[in-house]
Order: structure tokens, then sequence, then C-alpha cells
């Protein structure tokens, strides 16, 4: 198969089960289960793997999916495709066919648009099998939304072996461009994330008699205000974001509490960097035990690490794409200081995670990720089918675009 003919085979096969792919996805948004808790989901996606006879292993890594096409001289190349398949602890307020039905439960950061495109580019590939070489992994991975994240108990339980991985390709919705739009960064693209409750524990009592008390919420408002100076003065040109979200120090007006209790959030794109922000972290609350005579709980739970992109990986996806879609709607993206699982993917073999634009303006579909009005222009998939399977094609094969 040359370039031209792989283009336009994948285009039409896409086309010619698009609606199964819309009627996929509407069943997924329609029963969207939180991360962990994926029974449904999971069987839901081996129905339709088995239904085209697409090899599968289910349960692995808790209800993940793990679907296997074997092609022609099956060793010589493995690529991976990973499709993230939990929800997310919001109430849906779309007024649409296929809205949520588990209360509470909404798929909007678009996994259900990632599951369903990638069994859209399992259903194509599966039937272009007998003329490529090599294996295709489809990875469908519970629990992206919630730490320590989906991706990484699948690596430890050897998702990437046997057969081995070489490759890994994924994409995500994303609002902020058009449908037909898609956008790649590669190198460092997202941020990795530390989860920081602190709880400090001092003396309570009558707010009039301050020699009395020691007062958690003064200290509190001190370390945060401190601590964002000092990571300042020690980021020296660092991309980073100390943030802290939650406050809770439960007094009056005339009553100081005991305790305060702090939650924040760590985003760092350089590994060096952020073990010096944890060591300086926790430093800080030390010697705020021993100036202040107080307790000082510093907890750092330690989150996704770096995103990744290989930059011969993605600069390749990047010109597949421009010749699949043309080069007008190819845009390069900037480094994001949100955080995603797909990461621990990318710290273990070359990968590419890349954004497919899903708005329409014109059609009122302009919400955000995470929001409870998020939609998607459903006509994104097709593209999104087509492209995914392109780049797995093209990498497969090691064709290249000059």
């Amino acid at each position: 198969m040359n370039h031209e003919d792989i283009k336009n085979e994948i285009k039409k096969i896409t086309k010619s089960i698009f609606k199964e792919i819309v009627t996929i996805r509407r069943w997924l948004h329609k029963n969207p289960e939180l991360s962990f808790e994926e029974v449904e989901t999971s069987k839901y996606i081996c129905s339709v793997l088995k239904k085209h006879n697409i090899d599968f292993i289910s349960n692995f890594g808790g209800y993940g999916v793990v679907g296997l096409i074997k092609c022609q001289s099956p060793n010589s190349k493995v690529i991976g495709i990973r499709a993230d398949i939990d929800a997310l602890p919001i109430q849906e307020k779309n007024n649409i066919s296929y809205k949520s039905i588990n209360d509470g439960v909404m798929h909007a950061c678009g996994h259900d648009v990632h599951t369903a495109i990638g069994l859209g580019v399992a259903i194509v590939l599966n039937k272009l099998k007998h003329k490529l070489k090599g294996t295709l992994k489809f990875i469908f991975q519970p629990a992206e939304e919630k730490l320590p994240g989906g991706a990484s108990i699948m690596i430890k339980e050897g998702v990437l072996e046997n057969p081995k991985v070489d490759q890994m390709l994924a994409l995500h919705v994303f609002p902020e461009f058009e449908v037909g739009n898609v956008g790649f960064q590669a190198g460092k693209y997202m941020a990795a994330c530390d989860e920081l409750l602190v709880t400090i524990t001092g003396k309570g009592g009558h707010a009039a008699l301050p020699e009395k008390v020691i007062n958690p919420i003064t200290l509190a408002a001190s370390m945060i205000v401190d601590l964002k100076k000092h990571i300042y003065n020690l980021s020296n040109g660092n991309n980073y974001v100390l943030e802290f979200g939650d406050f809770h120090a439960h007094g009056a007006s005339n009553v100081i509490p005991e305790q305060a209790v702090l939650q924040g959030t760590l985003r760092t794109l350089d590994e060096d960097f952020r073990a010096k922000v944890h060591r300086a972290l926790l430093d800080y609350a030390h010697s705020m035990k021993k100036r202040s005579s107080v307790s000082c709980d510093f907890q750092i739970k330690k989150g996704y690490p770096t995103l990744y992109n290989n930059l011969e990986l993605t600069e390749n996806c990047k010109k597949i794409s421009e010749y699949f879609l043309g080069p007008n709607v190819v845009h390069q993206l900037g480094i994001r200081m949100a955080s995603e699982d797909f990461s621990y993917f990318s710290q273990k073999c070359p990968s590419c995670f890349f954004r497919l634009g899903v708005a329409n303006k014109k059609k009122k579909i302009t919400h955000l990720v995470h929001t409870p009005y998020f939609n998607i222009d459903e006509n994104s998939m097709e593209l999104g089918v087509g492209l995914m399977s392109c780049l797995t094609v093209f990498n497969l094969l090691d064709l290249r675009i000059v």
C-alpha cells in the first residue's frame, strides 16, 4: 500500500463505521463511571471488541482492557494506542438524549470520546490487518482522574510487555479548537503534579487573650505568603505553579481554633526542580515547628510525572497530520501546567500525545472540560478515528512524509 492508498482506505472505512462510533460514544456518555469503578464501561468495551473479533484481555490493572491485533510479521514493531475510560464527579446539566443517567457522574473530560475513538481505530485497523506488518495494542485505561493513576498500575502489571510496546500514541479532546483542527507540542508538554496537605496545630482559646493562644490561622496565612516568595526565588526560570485552593480553620470571630488545614497543588516541568521544591517545603514546615512551638504536618502526595512527547515521533506525527488533514489545521501547542497520567507511558517509551479540536461555535458547543455543560461536535470523532488510524499505520510501517 502506498501513502495515498492508505489514507483513502482509512477515510473510507472510517466513514462507513461512523454511526457505530457515535452509538458507542453516546452509550459511554450516558453510563459514566468514576475512577476505579468502571465495571460496566469495561464490559461494554469488551463487548465491542468481541463483536468485531478483536482479541482482548479484561480486568487488566483494575477494570482496564487490552485489545490486541496481530498483523503480518507481528514481532516487527508494536504500537500502543491508549484511551482513558473513567468519568468525573460532576452533575451533568446538558439537555441531550444521551445525558448521564448516573447521578453526580459525568464524562466531563471527554474520556467517552477517547474510548469511542480508540474502539473506532481498532475496528478500522482490524479490517486492514492483512495489509499491515506488526502488532497493535489498544490500552483502554481506567482511573486517569485519580492518583496514583491507572496508567501507573497497568504499567506495573506489564501492559507495555508481551509484546513489548515500541511507541505509544494518545489524543485528548480540546474544546479550545474548532472541530477539524489538531495540535502538537514536542518535548515537555504537561506538568508533573503533587498534592499538598498541611495541618498546623497551635493552641486555641479566646481571641481577646492573644498571649494565651498560638493562632494556627495566622501561621498558615504566613506560610502561604512565605512559601510563594521562597519558591519563586528558587525557581531560576523553571516553569511551576504553587497554589493553595482550600483553607479550613473552624473557629469563630472571637474563638481561635486549635488547627488550620491547607490543601494545595504543586506543578513542575523539571524533576530536579520538583525534588528541590519538595525539600524546601518540608524544610519550611520543620523550621515553623521550631520557631513557633506548633505541630506542622506537611504531606506531599507525589502525583504524575511530566508528560514528554518524543521529538522525532511527534514531528513525524505532525507531518502525517498535515498530509492527512491539510497544513492549515495542524497547530503548535503551548506547554500546559495541567497534568495527565499518560505521562507514565511517555516516560517508558517514545510517545506522542496530541489534541483534537471538538468545539463548534455555530452549534454553541464551546464549554471547556470539567464543566457540567461540556460536550463535543461528534463530527470530530470521524476525524479523530481517521487521523489516529493513519498515524498508527504510518508509524507501524515506518513511513515518512517528505
